[in-house]
This record gives C-alpha cells, structure tokens and sequence, in this order.
C-alpha cells in the first residue's frame, strides 16, 4: 500500500470557481482516511484529482513520493469505487471483474486467482455466473467492491458508494468496507456527505466546508474538541446546540449570560471567558449533555415543545421564553408535550466559540 501526500492543492474552475483551497495533509499508508462534508464542499474533487480524473490548478499530489501530477489515473496504481456502481450488465460477475485485469494483460491463471479470492473475501463466490440484473443493490456493490480489489492497487478510492442502498444496507456495507480494510491493510481514501459513515469508518476525518479543511481529526477528537463552530454542528447526530451569550463578571467568578438566564462555569473554563469579559460568545452544549434534574447548580426551567422517543432513548425539544435548544435523554417516564421541564447543562462538556470567526476558544 501507499502513503499519499497533498501539498497545498487548490482546484478553480471556469477561471473563478474556487472549488479547493489549498488543501494541505497526508494521508498514511493503511489509514482509512474520509473526506467528509456537506454538498458542495470540494470533497470529491480532491478524490478525483487524487485519482488523475481531475486537474491540480495548484500544488502536488504525491503517491509513494512519486508525484503523479501529470501521470495519466491508469499508470497512478489506484482503484476507484464509484456511486453508481458501473457494471456491465452484458457481463457476469466473474466477467465484470476480471475486465480489468484482461485490459492488462494478465494470465488467465492469474485472473482467475485473482477474482476467485476476491469473490470470497466479499462472499460473492456463488454469484460469479449471475449478470447484474439478476443482482441487488448491495451484491452490486460487492462486485463493483470486488473490481477494486483484483487490482491490488496501492490506494483504494470510494466516491460516496453507498448512496444508493437503503439504511440497513448501508450499516451491513459499512462493516464489510472496514473489515475489508483490516483485512486487506489497504490505503484507503473514502468520500461521504454523511457524518454517522465517517465516524464509524476512518480512523482520519478530514472534514471540509466550502473547499477548505476545516479539522483533521480522529472521531473521538472531532465530537469532544471541534476546532469550530461548523465541526461541532456537522459532527453528531442530533446536531450541537449553539445559543448566544455575553461573559459576565460576578465578584471573582466569571459567568455567562444568555437572554433569559445564566450559567456559573467550571474553573477549568473561567481563564477562557475572563479573557473574554464582556464579550458575547457562541455557547455549546450536545443534547446528551443537558439532563433533566429537579437539584444541583445551573437549572433550568424549559417548556416541553415535542418529544421523540426513538426506542433507547428520546429527543426532547425544549425552549425557555428566548431559546430553543435539544435534549437527549435515557428516561423511560417521558415528560408530556406542552408541559415544564427543568433540566441543567453538564458544564464540564461545553463548547465556546468566537462570535465572529467561529473558531473553538475551549478545544485549543
């Protein structure tokens, strides 16, 4: 397998659509690095120029410390999986499969080696003689899977393969992608706009928004210290709750004040937000770090706007008389629609982010 390297690649089209801005990182070998974001946000287009599909308008991509800038995708040893699965519905499976390598040249002995190990790995061996017609959506995926991995390339690329497939597939082909990846030590290089694929899968998380790298990150680092405001709302499902509020100074102790009520934070916070006397900030908490409880410091008292049990837990949308924020909760004894509620922010878990630039004041 490979490492590859991106340095400082920027992509513009039609002379003034900047769709990369100066993307910057390695990708190590045996990682399983995903690029993640919104629609838009340039992903893609840095797999397809990893991929020789698109050009570099600037900086150098590397593959073994090769640079492979202007070498054509077919010489650049990679294998790419794509949305739409391209199958040649003409051909079977074992077919689909060994086309590749028969483009290249290789011994038939060779092929068959080749496609048959595959073709176990991804427990597709009894549908080697089915045409994909005669396939579903996640067979097809296997064997389009399968067409990559007969390469033996050095990096494997994967644009968004599992758009296509329904919820319970998609967490079936999500395990079999990562095991593959164990199993095979592969480079991988994996594209998706959904957040859940991208936690359970990379051990890298390059997230980006508007062409430009906004974090690279381990999950665990990604949920726990976002280094802004976008990460924080993009990463978890549901989102980060983020509510305006201005630093107070009380005596000795710093606090903040939002419209309607106010917060004491812990001392690990206070040299962040004496900094920032009188300032506003962006305050965030996620919905599992707001409890519902009747004692202890910073209570608040919500109305109850919905509940969504959704079997382990709920979601309770609650709002005080100037915000609205989301609730995560464990209870079996849900409270009622249009009822009061009081809950308190576990202070340990907040997020502060600057008013203006977005960026995390309490993850530096």
């Amino acid at each position: 397998m490979a490492q590859v390297k991106l340095n400082n690649i920027t992509k513009i089209y039609d002379g003034d659509v900047l769709a990369v801005d100066n993307a910057d990182f390695e990708i190590p070998d045996e990682s399983f690095t995903v690029l993640v974001g919104p629609s838009g946000c340039g992903k893609s287009t840095l797999l397809r120029m990893i991929a020789g599909l698109e050009e570099v308008t600037e900086g150098d991509i590397y593959i073994d410390d090769e640079r492979v800038n202007d070498i054509p995708p077919k010489e650049r040893d990679i294998a790419m999986v794509f949305q739409n699965y391209a199958l040649y519905p003409h051909m079977t499976v074992f077919k689909n499969m060994a086309f590749g390598l028969k483009l290249r040249k290789y011994a038939k002995t060779e092929i068959d080696s080749r496609v048959r190990s595959a073709a176990e790995i991804l427990s597709i061996s009894h549908l080697l003689n089915r045409k994909p017609k005669h396939l579903s959506g996640g067979e097809r995926q296997r064997v389009a899977v399968g067409r990559a991995i007969v390469r033996q390339p050095k990096v494997f690329l994967f644009d968004e393969p599992l758009s296509n497939l329904d919820a319970k597939l998609r967490v079936q082909m999500r395990m079999e992608i990562s095991r593959l990846h164990d199993r095979l030590n592969a480079t991988i290089v994996y594209v998706t706009h959904d957040q859940v694929e991208a936690m359970t899968m990379g051990d890298q998380i390059v997230v980006l928004n508007e062409g430009k790298i906004q974090q690279i990150a381990d999950p665990a680092t990604l949920y726990h210290k976002p280094a802004n405001q976008f990460v924080g709302g993009f990463i978890g499902t549901p989102p980060m709750n983020f509510i305006e509020a201005q630093v107070e100074k009380n005596d000795t102790i710093s606090q903040l004040r939002f419209e309607d009520f106010s917060l004491e934070l812990p001392s690990s916070l206070q040299s962040v937000i004496r900094d920032h006397s009188g300032d506003s900030l962006t305050f965030g908490i996620r919905p599992e770090d707001i409890h519902v409880s009747e004692d202890g410091i910073n209570q608040i008292l919500t109305h109850v706007e919905l509940v969504e049990p959704l079997g382990n837990h709920a979601l309770l949308y609650l709002r005080t008389e100037k915000n609205s924020f989301v609730a995560q909760t464990n209870l079996s004894d849900l409270p009622q629609h249009n009822t009061s509620l009081t809950v308190s922010f576990d202070t340990d878990k907040v997020q502060l982010f600057h008013p203006t630039t977005g960026e995390s004041l309490t993850s530096m």
